[in-house]
């Protein structure tokens, strides 16, 4: 659903606070945008950072299964094109209020991004180490997204979040 839309189901806010200047040796160009944007939408310098990105599928016994792994550098818009983009129509960003990228899927199939993508919309079961499949998230599995950075003797953790499907009440 893109990056404004994508963030209402089972949203989770980490607890680790990285400062941008703590990522700066990390900084990149991103992929290259055809057709190219609108001027004011255009990229100026290096604008993508080389952090890898995990999302891990645990059951509701603890099996846990590496769904993908993916790079910030895949990110097709960067965020200050998606900040541009936000506010060009008026809508105002406040001191608080939080940005997230969306998906970030990168060439290849272990690289997609989100379950939806790989189970091709839910056509193709994706395989869990425990030998249950999935298509979809169900109650009780959990989602556990790890980010860090890393060159050499110097690393930067993005740190680790986790979420749990947990069933709606009945009645």
């Amino acid at each position: 659903l893109g990056p404004f839309l994508g963030k209402n189901f089972a949203t989770t806010v980490g607890d680790t606070v990285v400062p941008l200047s703590a990522l700066e040796p990390f900084r990149i160009e991103g992929p290259t945008q055809d057709p190219q944007p609108l001027p004011y939408l255009q990229r100026i310098g290096p604008s993508h950072f080389d952090i890898t990105l995990e999302a891990w599928h645990e059951t509701a016994d603890g099996s846990k299964t590496l769904l993908t792994r993916t790079n910030h550098k895949h990110l097709y818009w960067d965020i200050r094109q998606q900040l541009v983009h936000h506010t060009s129509n008026g809508c105002p960003v406040r001191t608080g209020d939080i940005l997230a990228s969306g998906t970030i899927s990168g060439p290849e199939r272990s690289s997609w991004g989100c379950l939806l993508e790989l189970s091709w919309n839910g056509q193709e079961l994706v395989a869990l180490k425990d030998g249950t499949s999935r298509a979809f998230i169900e109650d009780g599995d959990s989602i556990i997204l790890k980010a860090w950075a890393d060159e050499d003797k110097h690393r930067v953790s993005l740190g680790e979040i986790r979420n749990t499907v947990v069933p709606a009440p009945k009645g």
